[in-house]
């Protein structure tokens, strides 16, 4: 896991004797505190000692489980505050107790300009201003009048009410609105093609879709023909105000508008029905990566239970700070679990959320202009999500300007940074390496950065050390579905481990189920494996008008508590942690009889710095593996200089010299990563542009569309396979 050293023995020398001082001087004061702070743990021991420590057991003393959280063998926790049991009542409870504290900040818009690139293509910057915030009683109050509104434009309880919208501040006070109203609350991706949106909103019914402006006029605009039931659509932005050109029986609302609406004495007079805790509170589309999406309906219940986890995770492994301190950076789409599950839990607790996009995050982002600052800079987030590939990207921009730094630079780098791991390794803290070295790339996400959580997919264990070491936090990460509310597993903050997703949560237990045909069993040695279900309160009501798919995927036992069966294959550790070893649809046997797990060779090849994005591909009928690449633009660029191999990126991409040029340094990664040779591809099709959700090839978590990558790369599959 260390960077590999090719150093000059001089400055090797300077530094060790730097770092021999530094720890002679500091060893007294640090042992003191030491004492202290273990003194002040008490019963919680040291960071060493607690990772170590058991995080869950089997309830039942069997391999296979069930596995519950050491504090909740005895019972699953379903709420944080007695009597507080739907989603309304949780915020109303935080506006009580925190009113006048920030609660939703957006940055203004100063001025949008037209840049032209070298290309001539045009892109849209923009400069931003200041976070500007609403407090609690602020949001809660346009939460009620805006569902008021709603009301009045005759949206009913327990009928659904679709939200197409950005992650944004408006998109949180419509869910608070739809939650007090007991609305049901329908998510869409906000990157879903006209048929997905139009699948989704014709399933569920709708008669009233929350937007925005750019979607309104961009996607659902081009659809409302093929939605006949729709009759109000409310635009998040104030304008314009007038909104000609659209379908006779279809209205369009601005979203201050329908407050202002909803604020009126003979509407705010209204009584209002509450939600019961088993109501739908949200149906979560999935982003469809295995095929047409899926509506999963979320109780409130669901929902609850899952807050019980993030409190106990979050502020307990923090060293006993109060989340109600921190800042939330929002950007992640709040159409998936993820987002949604980390922002409730903020504002259920009191702490601030500032919205970003990815477009915006950093200074050095698309949408930023050269010179003007990004917004983690100026809103300095404490907390952060970030799916994998969000995280690849950063380690691999950072290695890469480390290759370009000098001699001088880039030996005290790597010095300091195999440095640093030793003593995470050890339990210690390097406040010196932090402030003299990794200050500037701590500095990428605003220098408060304290927890990191990741989700959605699995991390790299190079990219979590990286993380840890240069962003100076730990990363918890995490392992859940939307199908479980987004609660599974989370690593405790001073588990440095890698590879593992943690111990299961307070509101939900873990068993495996052998899987036969993959060579899973709960018998296995040293560890037992199979099939993961997750069971307890969290667990989802099922899928929206899909029979077949519920007996399918959800189980139901002889307490009468719910199950889902995951697809993924894990294997529980020592210490009750779980790990994600493998997934049944990514399996493929191939002609020859081999088994070859598509995401472990696609996630051993993605730390090859040459490779920004990869899938694997494996016919049944044939003996070998192909992969499809997406390379890194600059370390292409850089190889083809090396062999004198000119042409634009496209070229580059079409060139079969360069081909074999790539698959030789993917090969040669795949080697150092231990893959077995039928495991590394064979073959492979570089393409010059990169998969983003926009492309429809990956989700909005940037997880693969197997389906619709295999459409796109047929011609590319035919060739590698057909041999031409």
């Amino acid at each position: 896991m260390k960077l590999k050293e090719d150093l000059n023995p001089l400055l090797l020398l300077l530094f060790h004797l730097m770092v021999w001082i530094y720890t002679f001087i500091t060893f007294l004061p640090s042992y003191v505190l030491s004492w202290v702070s273990r003194s002040n743990e008490g019963f919680l021991g040291s960071e060493e000692e607690r990772a170590k420590r058991a995080k869950a057991r089997s309830v039942l003393g069997r391999p296979e489980g069930p596995y519950r959280a050491v504090s909740a063998t005895k019972r699953l926790l379903t709420s944080l505050h007695p009597g507080v049991d739907t989603l309304d009542k949780m915020f109303e409870y935080a506006a009580t107790k925190f009113p006048h504290r920030d609660c939703l900040g957006t940055r203004e818009v100063i001025c949008e300009e037209d840049e032209r690139q070298s290309n001539g293509k045009v892109f849209k910057k923009v400069v931003l201003g200041e976070y500007r915030w609403l407090s609690y009683k602020e949001v809660l109050t346009a939460a009620s009048q805006l569902g008021s509104g709603l009301a009045s434009l005759g949206q009913r309880p327990k009928n659904n009410i679709a939200m197409f919208c950005e992650t944004r501040a408006e998109w949180i006070i419509a869910a608070q609105a739809c939650f007090m109203y007991n609305f049901r609350l329908v998510t869409l991706y906000s990157t879903l093609g006209g048929p997905a949106i139009a699948h989704g909103l014709n399933e569920t019914q709708v008669t009233h879709v929350i937007t925005s402006r750019e979607l309104l006029e961009t996607r659902l605009k081009a659809i409302l023909i093929e939605v006949p039931r729709l009759q109000h659509i409310i635009v998040v932005d104030n304008t314009p105000t007038s909104w000609p050109g659209f379908p006779r029986g279809i209205s369009v609302h601005n979203m201050a508008a329908v407050e202002k609406l909803g604020a009126k004495p003979e509407n705010a007079a209204r009584e209002r029905k509450q939600p019961l805790p088993s109501d739908i509170a949200v149906i979560m589309y999935t982003s469809g990566s295995t095929g047409i999406p899926k509506g999963v309906m979320i109780s409130h219940s669901n929902i609850i239970a899952t807050q019980t986890h993030h409190r106990e995770k979050i502020q307990c492994d923090i060293w006993m700070r109060d989340i109600e301190e921190d800042t939330y950076i929002g950007y992640l789409p709040l159409a998936h679990v993820l987002e949604l599950s980390a922002e409730l839990v903020c504002v259920s607790h009191g702490c601030r959320i500032g919205y970003s996009s990815p477009q915006t995050l950093a200074d050095q982002s698309t949408k930023i202009k050269k010179g003007s600052k990004g917004d983690t800079s100026v809103l300095q987030p404490t907390l952060m999500a970030a799916v994998p590939e969000i995280m690849d990207r950063i380690y691999k921009n950072v290695m890469t300007k480390v290759e370009e730094m000098n001699c001088v630079q880039r030996t005290l780098f790597i010095l300091a940074y195999n440095y640093k791991l030793e003593q995470l390794a050890k339990g210690y803290s390097t406040p010196l390496c932090d402030k003299l070295v990794f200050k500037k790339v701590r500095s990428l996400l605003g220098g408060q950065t304290r927890v990191l959580l990741s989700g959605g997919a699995p991390l790299s264990a190079a990219t979590q050390r990286f993380m840890n070491v240069c962003f100076c936090c730990p990363v918890g990460q995490g392992y859940g579905l939307t199908e479980t509310c987004g609660a599974g597993t989370i690593s405790e903050l001073w588990d440095y481990s890698t590879g593992r997703v943690g111990g299961p949560l307070v509101c939900c237990e873990i068993k495996l189920k052998d899987w036969v045909e993959g060579g899973y069993r709960s018998t296995d040695k040293p560890h037992p494996r199979g099939e993961i279900l997750v069971g307890g309160p969290n667990v989802t009501m099922g899928y929206y008008k899909n029979e077949a798919k519920n007996h399918e995927d959800f189980l139901v036992d002889e307490n009468g508590q719910r199950w889902f069966c995951t697809g993924d294959i894990g294997e529980f550790q020592e210490d009750g942690c779980l790990k994600i070893i493998d997934r049944k649809k990514d399996l493929v046997k191939l002609q020859a009889g081999e088994y070859v797990s598509l995401g472990k060779v696609e996630a051993m090849l993605k730390n090859c710095s040459l490779v920004d994005n990869i899938c694997a591909y494996a016919n049944s009928d044939e003996t070998y593996v192909i992969g499809f690449v997406v390379p890194n633009q600059k370390q292409l660029l850089t190889l083809a200089d090396q062999y004198g191999i000119r042409g634009s990126l496209e070229d580059l991409c079409n060139n079969k010299a360069m081909e074999e040029l790539v698959l030789k340094i993917i090969t040669e990664a795949a080697l150092a990563a231990q893959l077995e040779r039928f495991e590394m591809p064979r073959k492979i099709r570089l393409s010059p542009d990169p998969w983003t959700p926009e492309t429809g090839l990956v989700t909005d978590a940037f997880k693969l569309k197997r389906k619709e990558l295999k459409t796109h790369y047929q011609d590319d599959i035919e060739r590698m396979y057909g041999g031409k």
